[in-house]
């Protein structure tokens, strides 16, 4: 990354793969990757960047729609992480960080262009739409057109802690424990409830297949 910071804004998010960088950190532990960062090894950081900069783009795009904004709060959380590198804590799941990190930056800023009072609840309750895609292992088999629709019409019955939950779950793979932290839930279990229900309540939405 030797872009400025206004360069770097216009960029498209494409994670380029760096044979070597990968060769030397695909098998790391998240703790080691972000010791060596934290440490100042800038191959570290580029495999930080190139690995996760698409994932927070995706995420981004469910609290805004704006792709500038998102781009440039994915690029102020790395300029941000790469000054402050040697004084970080201690990071075991760097997509659960990456992920909290990023969607504080969002409202930060989309916060700061509004004078809407209660802004954070009202605006991820309407915004905050999760959007079909074929990775989601609980679609995967519903390609038709019609099928997508239906299942983006009941995700959007979800209130938007569910949705968040889901998305996280299912398309970001990520663990109970660690959607708990994200979503800073004091107990694990909480996350665990939240999507139980969330599936409880797709299922009476979606009408089965007929055949």
């Amino acid at each position: 990354m030797n872009n400025s910071p206004k360069e770097q804004s216009n960029c498209t998010f494409i994670p380029v793969k760096h044979l070597e960088t990968i060769k030397v950190f695909e098998k790391k532990s998240d703790c080691d990757i972000w010791n060596a960062f934290n440490k100042g090894d800038e191959m570290a950081f580029n495999y930080l960047y190139r690995t996760y900069v698409h994932k927070l783009f995706q995420f981004g795009s469910q609290y805004s729609r704006d792709s500038s904004l998102v781009k440039d709060s994915i690029q102020n959380l790395f300029i941000y992480l790469r000054k402050k590198r040697g004084s970080l804590g201690e990071v075991t799941n760097i997509k659960g960080y990456l992920f909290k990190s990023i969607q504080r930056e969002i409202i930060r800023n989309i916060k700061s262009n509004t004078s809407f009072e209660g802004f954070e609840e009202n605006f991820l309750e309407s915004h905050f739409q999760l959007e079909v895609s074929p990775e989601v292992s609980f679609i995967k088999n519903e390609s038709e057109d019609e099928r997508k629709i239906q299942v983006q019409q009941a995700l959007n019955q979800l209130t938007t802690k569910q949705r968040k939950a889901i998305l996280l779950f299912y398309e970001e793979e990520l663990s109970y424990k660690e959607i708990a932290e994200i979503m800073n839930f004091s107990e694990v279990k909480t996350a665990r409830k939240l999507i139980y229900r969330a599936l409880a309540s797709l299922k009476k939405y979606i009408k089965p297949t007929s055949y």
